[in-house]
C-alpha cells in the first residue's frame, strides 16, 4: 500500500491494539508493576536516607549514626538493584513475547489473503512491516514500557518529596512545568509524522531489494545490475534524508528538553541555597530536595525521550494494524456447504463472467458455460491472455466471479470454505515453485501428514526418484531457494510428485510436461497417464500430443469460448485453432 492509502493520525490510539496481545501474559505485567512499584518506592528513600545522613550523622559528628546511614544506603542500593534487574528482565520478556505472537499473526493474516491483495502490496513492504515496524513496537512494549512507568511513578514520588521538603520552592517549580513541557510536546508531534514517513521509506526501498533478488537471473542476463543499483541507492538514499530529518528534529527535543528541565531546576536550587543561607532551612533538607528534583529531572527528561519513541511505535503499530485486520476477499461463509464425495471431479461453469479487480473495464471471461463430467480429460487452447490461466484461478477460488457459477460436484464453490475446494484440487504448473528446504520437505507439501514412505513412492511415481536419489545427501539435500540447485525439469516432477502425493479428485495441468526432455516427458507422462486415470484432468496445452490425450478440446479466445470438439473436427471447423496447431503445436513437436 501506498504511503496514500494509509491513515496518518495524531494520537497514540493504535497502541490500544496491543492490549489483545498483551492479556494473555497478564500475570507477568502484574508481577513486573508490582516490582516496579517496590523499586521506585526504594528509590524515593534515598533523598530522605541522604537527607538524615547529613542532619543526624555528618552534621553531629557522631561516626555510628554516620556508619549506620552508610550502611543503610548500601542496603537500598542493593535492593534497587536487586529489584531492577527483576523488573528489566520480566519486561523485557514480555516485549519479546508479544511482538512474537504480533509477528506471528501477521504472518498468519498475510497467508489468508487472496492475489488481489498482492496485487496492490509489495511483498517487500510486508517483510519490512514484519521486521522494522515490529522493532519498534518491540521497543516500547518492552523495555521501553518499563522506562516509561518507572519515570511516571518516579515523576509522582519526585514531586510529592519536593512538596513535603519545600511548598514554596515545589510551587515555582510547577510553575515552570508549562513552560518546559509545551514545546517538547510539539516538536514530538512532528518527530511523529517524519517517523512515518522514513518507515514508508524504508519499505519502498526494501520492496524493490525483494522485487530485484526475486529476479536476478533476469537482472544479471539483462546487465541490469547498474541501473538497478542506482534505482536502489536512490531508495535508500531518499529513506537516509528521511531518516535524518527526524534525527534532527529529535535532536532539537532532546536539547530543548534537557535545557529547559536542568535550566529550571538550577534556577529552583538556586533559590534554594538562598533559604539555607537565610536560616530557614537545613543543609539536608536541601540535599533532599536536590535529590528529589534530580530524580524528576530525570524522570521528566527519560519521559521526553521515550515520548518520541512512543510516537515512532504508535506510527508502526498503525501500520501493523493494517495488516492485522486485513481480511481477504475470498473467505469461508458463515456455514459453509460441503462437497458430497459422491460424483468426485464434476464440474459446471454456468454463464460465469470476471474480471481482475486491477482491471475492471477488461473481461478476463465472458458468459463462460462449460460442463465437465467427473474423470474426464479435457484441453484449453487459446492464444496468450486468452482466459486460460483465469479459469485454473477461479476453479481454486483464488477470485469469485462478478456474476455466474461454478460448481464442484453440485456445489456452487462460492458457498465452500476455500480450503475444501483446495483440497480437492492439485495444480502442476508450468513454471514450479521449489521451496527452500530439502526435496523430502518440498514433495510432502502435496500432504503434509505423508509419512517418508508415501513421499518416496510419489517421488518413484513421478520418475524423480533416480535424480534426487543422486543428490549430495539424497531426500534431505537442501534444495536452495528456489530450487537453484536443481533443472526445470526436475523441477516439474517434484511438482508432479507433489501432486501425486496429494491424490486428488480434479488434476489442473499446465503443461506439465513442456520443460522436459523426451525421455524424461516419456517417464513423467507415464505416471501422469497413472494419476489422470478416473480423475478429471484440465490441461492448458502447448503440445499436440498433450492436446490428442484429451477427450475434448476447448478453444478458448478473449475470455469466450469459441467452439468445443476433437482435434480433428477442430482442425476443419475453427481456424484459430487450425492457426494455433500449425504455429504452436508444429513448432512444439519439432522440438521434441
Amino acid at each position: 500500500m501506498h504511503e496514500t492509502d494509509r491513515p496518518k493520525g495524531d494520537s497514540l490510539k493504535p497502541l490500544k491494539a496491543l492490549v489483545p496481545f498483551i492479556r494473555p501474559y497478564k500475570n507477568t505485567l502484574i508481577v513486573a508493576i508490582i516490582i516496579l512499584l517496590l523499586a521506585s518506592a526504594v528509590t524515593g528513600s534515598l533523598p530522605i536516607v541522604a537527607r538524615y545522613l547529613i542532619d543526624s550523622g555528618i552534621t553531629s559528628g557522631n561516626a555510628d549514626k554516620i556508619n549506620f546511614y552508610f550502611k543503610l544506603v548500601v542496603g537500598v542500593i542493593l535492593l534497587i538493584s536487586i529489584l531492577s534487574a527483576t523488573r528489566l528482565y520480566l519486561i523485557t520478556w514480555l516485549g519479546e513475547r508479544i511482538v512474537a505472537d504480533i509477528r506471528e499473526k501477521i504472518y498468519a493474516q498475510v497467508l489468508r489473503q487472496d492475489p488481489s491483495f498482492f496485487e496492490v502490496t509489495q511483498t517487500g513492504e510486508v517483510l519490512s512491516r514484519l521486521t522494522t515496524d515490529t522493532t519498534l513496537v518491540q521497543a516500547i512494549s518492552g523495555v521501553g514500557i518499563s522506562i516509561a512507568l518507572r519515570s511516571t511513578i518516579m515523576l509522582f514520588i519526585s514531586l510529592a518529596g519536593i512538596m513535603y521538603t519545600s511548598p514554596s520552592l515545589t510551587l515555582i517549580i510547577v510553575l515552570l512545568i508549562p513552560a518546559v513541557i509545551g514545546p517538547i510536546l510539539w516538536l514530538a508531534r512532528r518527530v511523529r509524522k517524519l517517523s512515518r514517513s522514513a518507515q514508508d521509506k524504508i519499505a519502498e526501498s526494501s520492496g524493490m531489494a525483494n522485487e530485484m533478488l526475486n529476479a536476478i537471473e533476469t537482472v544479471q542476463a539483462f546487465t541490469l545490475e547498474k541501473i538497478q543499483n542506482q534505482r536502489f541507492k536512490k531508495a535508500v538514499e531518499a529513506a537516509f534524508i528521511a531518516a535524518v530529518e527526524r534525527i534532527k528534529l529529535r535532536f532539537v527535543m532532546s536539547f530543548s528538553s534537557m535545557f529547559l528541565l536542568l535550566g529550571a531546576i538550577t534556577l529552583v536550587l538556586w533559590l534554594g541555597t538562598q533559604e539555607v543561607l537565610a536560616g530557614n532551612m537545613l543543609p539536608g533538607e536541601l540535599a533532599q530536595f536536590v535529590l528529589f528534583t534530580f530524580l524528576l529531572a530525570s524522570s521528566g527528561a527519560m519521559l521526553s525521550e521515550m515520548w518520541g519513541e512512543v510516537q515512532r511505535a504508535a506510527g508502526a503499530m498503525e501500520r501493523l494494524i493494517e495488516l492485522l485486520n486485513a481480511q481477504p476477499g475470498i473467505c469461508a461463509p458463515l456455514n459453509p456447504v460441503a462437497i458430497p464425495v459422491l460424483g468426485e471431479g464434476r464440474i459446471s461453469f454456468n454463464n460465469v463472467n470476471f474480471h481482475y479487480p486491477s482491471r475492471p473495464n477488461t473481461h478476463a471471461l465472458e458468459n463462460l458455460n462449460l460442463n465437465i463430467t467427473a474423470g474426464e480429460t479435457i484441453a484449453f487452447v487459446g492464444p496468450s491472455g486468452a482466459g486460460k490461466s483465469t479459469i485454473f484461478q477461479l476453479l481454486l477460488r483464488f477470485y469469485d466471479p462478478q456474476s455466474g457459477v461454478i460448481s464442484i460436484n453440485g456445489v456452487d464453490i462460492s458457498t465452500a470454505d476455500p480450503q475444501e475446494v483446495r483440497s480437492i484440487v492439485a495444480v502442476v504448473p508450468q513454471e514450479t515453485v521449489v521451496f527452500a528446504t530439502s526435496a523430502l520437505e518440498n514433495i510432502r507439501y502435496g500432504r503434509p501428514d505423508a509419512n517418508d514412505e508415501e513421499v518416496r513412492a510419489a517421488a518413484v511415481s513421478a520418475s524423480a526418484d533416480l535424480f534426487i536419489s543422486q543428490l549430495p545427501e539424497g531426500y534431505n539435500t537442501f534444495l536452495g531457494e528456489k530450487g537453484t540447485r536443481l533443472s526445470g525439469g526436475q523441477k516439474q516432477r517434484i511438482a508432479i510428485a507433489r501432486a501425486i502425493l496429494k491424490d486428488p479428485p480434479i488434476l489442473l495441468l499446465d503443461e506439465a510436461t513442456s520443460a522436459l526432455d523426451a525421455e524424461s516427458e516419456r517417464l513423467v507422462q507415464q505416471s501422469l497417464n497413472k494419476l489422470m486415470h478416473n480423475r478429471t484432468t484440465i490441461i492448458i496445452a502447448h503440445r499436440l500430443a498433450t492436446v490428442l490425450k484429451a477427450k475434448r478440446i476447448v478453444v478458448i479466445d478473449e475470455g469466450r469460448i469459441r467452439s468445443i470438439g476433437s482435434h480433428a473436427q477442430l482442425m476443419q471447423n475453427d481456424p484459430l485453432y487450425a492457426h494455433l496447431a500449425d504455429l504452436q503445436f508444429s513448432s512444439a513437436t519439432q522440438q521434441v
